[in-house]
C-alpha cells in the first residue's frame, strides 16, 4: 500500500473572499512583508508630495482667478494622483503579510494569498535575506529591496510536487517563492521561525536566526 499524498497548499486568488472566516483564527498577529514596508517608506513622499502641490497651486490659482484655464487645470489632477498613489501603496502594505492559523501558514499576496498546511512544511530558518538572491537570482534584486538584504528573513521549505510549487509561485511571485522555498523579509522573523516550528508534525524547531533554541523533548 501506497504512502498517502501530501497535504496540498490551499490557494486563494479571489481579492473579494472574506479574509478572516470563524473557522480560520490567527495564533499569533500577523507580521508584514517588508518588501510592500519598504516601497511604501521610499513612495510616500512622491504621493505627499503631489497632494501638496496640487493643494497649493489649486489654492494660488483660484486666488489669481486663473484655475479654469485649461492649461492651468492639470494642477487639480495632482491631488486625485497622489492620493490614488499613496492609497495604492497603502493597500499594498495591507495585504502584505505572514500569519500562522491554526490551520497553517497563511502568505498573502497583493492579489491572492496561500494557505499552506503544516504537514506541507519541511523546515524552517532565519538567515539573511541576500542568501535567497544569489548566482541568477542577483537581477530580480530591485533598488528598493537592497536595504532588506542583509536583515533576517524567513526561509520556509516546503513539500509538494512540481505542480504544487509552481501554483505557490505563480501566486506569491517570483521573488517570494523559489525551488521549494519561501523567502519572506519580516520584522520579527525569529518569533514567527519559532511559532512555525512549534506546530510542525515532526516537532523539528528549526530556527537558525537566534541566540535561543528549544530544547528537544525525551
Amino acid at each position: 500500500m501506497g504512502s498517502p499524498a501530501a497535504p496540498q497548499p490551499i490557494i486563494n486568488s479571489d481579492l473579494s473572499s472574506t479574509e478572516t472566516s470563524t473557522q480560520t483564527q490567527p495564533a499569533s498577529p500577523r507580521q508584514p512583508i517588508l518588501y510592500a514596508d519598504q516601497l511604501w517608506r521610499q513612495q510616500r513622499f512622491f504621493a505627499g508630495f503631489l497632494v501638496a502641490v496640487g493643494v497649493g497651486m489649486t489654492g494660488l490659482l483660484l486666488y489669481r482667478g486663473q484655475l479654469t484655464t485649461t492649461a492651468n487645470m492639470i494642477w487639480l489632477l495632482y491631488i486625485p494622483s497622489g492620493l490614488l498613489l499613496g492609497g495604492g501603496f497603502l493597500f499594498y502594505k495591507y495585504r502584505s503579510f505572514a500569519e500562522p492559523l491554526d490551520e497553517g501558514l497563511k502568505v498573502s499576496a497583493l492579489r491572492s494569498s496561500v494557505l499552506i498546511p503544516y504537514d506541507s512544511i519541511r523546515s524552517v530558518k532565519v538567515q539573511p535575506l541576500s542568501l535567497a538572491f544569489l548566482e541568477k537570482r542577483k537581477r530580480m534584486v530591485a533598488p528598493m529591496m537592497k536595504a532588506l538584504m542583509d536583515k533576517p528573513a524567513l526561509f520556509v521549505r516546503l513539500r509538494g510536487d512540481e505542480s504544487e510549487l509552481a501554483a505557490i509561485k505563480k501566486k506569491l511571485g517570483g521573488r517570494v517563492a523559489y525551488d521549494d522555498m519561501i523567502a519572506l523579509p519580516l520584522k520579527d522573523a525569529d518569533a514567527l521561525s519559532w511559532e512555525i516550528s512549534s506546530r510542525l508534525p515532526d516537532r523539528l524547531g528549526q530556527n537558525q536566526g537566534g541566540g535561543r533554541r528549544r530544547k528537544r523533548r525525551r
